[in-house]
């Protein structure tokens, strides 16, 4: 597996202050020097944390894949157009929350989805849809023609430790299997930490994790590298 390392909360915590610091930039270097496959960013509708001025920093700079989070709307479709970065993940996105609470619901919207979709694969990006371990989801992301599935976490993350842990684990090796068979590669992100990626191994086939809260928090004590190399040392 690999470690895609999202740098959001980097962002947040410069806009706390509203001045430069942390550069976010600079959070992307290290990571790519750390041996992270891929940075991820989302460009929120209300730009929250990451920045438009950031996205073009990185795409700039960063030869590593760049991951762009983003809701399913015109605005967002055209900033990835035109930035073209390796991927786009789709995901829900309400103003309110304070991360993403759940994964995008493809099977309501299927074909508004796969319309959307084209111009980004006409543009030469891979699209990845966050989706839940839900079988009609995946069908449904199938549909769409994405190339990647990302699978919610969340849920095992919030059980682990739990007696509803190894029920909520079942529904991700279960949702893997499916969107593996049907031709999706697979990702997995929301949550996962230092204390519970361990058992993203027991899933065949995952491609990339997507990881950066707890990286961010490990960070304040031990550099940012340093939480990097420490991930990948769990992951790999």
């Amino acid at each position: 597996m690999e470690l895609g390392v999202n740098i959001d909360h980097v962002a947040t915590l410069r806009n706390a202050r509203g001045g430069v610091e942390p550069d976010v930039l600079d959070a992307a270097i290290i990571a790519q020097r750390a041996g992270a496959s891929a940075i991820t960013i989302h460009l929120r509708e209300d730009r929250r944390h990451i920045k438009d001025s950031d996205l073009d920093a990185i795409k700039k700079n960063i030869k590593t894949n760049i991951n762009l989070e983003m809701a399913a709307t015109k605005e967002m479709q055209e900033i990835a157009v035109k930035n073209k970065p390796y991927s786009c993940c789709i995901v829900p996105e309400k103003r309110q929350e304070v991360t993403t609470e759940g994964g995008l619901d493809v099977y309501s919207q299927e074909e508004y989805m796969r319309k959307f979709i084209e111009p980004l694969h006409e543009a030469g990006i891979v699209v990845s849809l966050f989706i839940d371990p839900d079988e009609k989801q995946i069908f449904s992301a199938h549909k769409c023609k994405a190339d990647f599935i990302e699978l919610h976490t969340g849920a095992f993350a919030n059980a682990f430790g739990t007696e509803h842990e190894k029920e909520e684990f079942e529904k991700l090796k279960t949702a893997a299997a499916l969107a593996q068979n049907l031709g999706l590669k697979v990702n997995a992100g929301h949550g996962l930490n230092y204390e519970n990626v361990h058992r993203m191994h027991e899933i065949d086939g995952l491609i990339e994790l997507n990881i950066g809260h707890s990286i961010i928090s490990r960070a304040v004590f031990v550099g940012l590298e340093q939480a990097i190399e420490e991930m990948k040392d769990l992951i790999s």
